[in-house]
């Protein structure tokens, strides 16, 4: 599947607005698991029209697992070396699983490297960026995948291993290497890490579940029944309200 760009309805009903701010309230509330940064955003500055507590649209630089037209949009921000992001990618895939097959419920993943707890991290950031400029989405999420399973949920990624997953993927070997050593994703991970810290980000896994206008944060690695439920929840609104 290639990137696309996210499509919103200019109107959403009562009935799902409400629906998202109990979602809110429920959510917020019950963060204890994840990771909290100090981002490797510091380091620079982006101009760009995210407003406070509003990621930016989604686009075609985005990588989408699922319908980019999907009326349920997950944007997640994470950290590669994250442990609650292993356990929460375990369940979006679950999530994607049972839910994106549907057409309903699409998952954006961007780059959210905590520097200061994990100093990998924004090199295996620009790692995957990389791979998925020279692949494509599919080879972004079959890289970003197999990190997470390769990974222990309490060690470090195995950097050394970064070059055979890009081959795994698709992208050859020599591509990848330029690109790594070149360094030019590194300003694309600040400005993700940015941007996710602008919106209220301040720990990882941190998630904006979008439907149109509406929005609502999954603040931590809530699990699976939980996501679901939320999920759920949102597919009964929309169907009701269709």
């Amino acid at each position: 599947m290639e990137p696309s760009t996210n499509q919103t309805s200019p109107a959403i009903p009562i009935a799902i607005i409400f629906g998202f701010a109990m979602i809110a309230l429920a959510v917020f509330f019950t963060n204890k698991d994840s990771s909290s940064p100090t981002p490797v955003a510091e380091k620079a500055n982006t101009e760009n029209s995210i407003s406070e507590g509003k990621p930016r649209v989604v686009d075609e630089t985005d990588y989408i697992y699922g319908n980019p037209n999907a009326p349920i949009l997950m944007i997640e921000y994470s950290d590669y070396e994250c442990p609650f992001c292993k356990q929460y990618h375990e369940t979006m895939n679950q999530i994607m699983s049972e839910f994106g097959v549907t057409g309903k419920v699409a998952w954006v993943y961007r780059q959210f490297p905590l520097t200061q707890l994990h100093p990998n991290a924004p090199k295996i950031s620009e790692a995957a960026l990389c791979v998925g400029e020279l692949g494509g989405n599919e080879a972004f999420w079959e890289f970003t995948n197999r990190i997470f399973e390769e990974r222990d949920i309490d060690a470090p990624t195995n950097v050394t291993r970064l070059p055979a997953y890009a081959v795994d993927a698709g992208v050859s070997e020599s591509d990848y290497i330029s690109c790594v050593s070149s360094k030019k994703m590194e300003d694309k991970v600040i400005a993700s890490a940015e941007e996710a810290f602008k919106i209220g980000a301040r720990g990882t896994p941190y998630t904006v579940v979008s439907v149109g206008n509406q929005q609502a944060v999954i603040n931590g690695a809530q699990p699976y029944n939980v996501v679901k439920d939320i999920i759920e929840n949102l597919i009964n609104q929309i169907d009701g309200a269709e």
